[in-house]
């Protein structure tokens, strides 16, 4: 977790202007559905509210959470997703990766 960050309790709080929902594991697209039950599949990215013009018109996020809080949001629908309790926080969208599966191994460079 990055310094100054927060920490909510997932009890999913109502926000007047935004749809939120947890992130499963290992999510990285959209879930939601639209009215005829097709799913948005758009890319969930680490929003900075505060830096956001429009939320500063509206103000409801910072007011209910803190200016610090990890918050990813759809690319397409605007749905707000808060990271799963499971999952490391701050490291990416995409995860930690995976290991090569060529099982290399590069040395570490010396120091002069």
């Amino acid at each position: 977790m990055a310094t100054g960050e927060t920490t909510l309790p997932h009890a999913l709080p109502k926000l007047p202007k935004h749809k939120v929902k947890v992130k499963k594991p290992g999510q990285r697209a959209c879930n939601e559905k639209n009215d005829k039950g097709k799913f948005c599949g758009g890319h969930l990215k680490r929003w900075f509210y505060m830096a956001d013009a429009t939320e500063q018109e509206c103000g409801c996020i910072e007011k209910a959470w803190g200016p610090d809080v990890e918050v990813y949001r759809c690319e397409h629908c605007k749905t707000l997703y808060l990271p799963n309790e499971h999952e490391a926080r701050g490291i990416n969208v995409a995860g930690e990766g995976q290991l090569s599966v060529f099982g290399l191994t590069i040395p570490a460079k010396e120091e002069k």
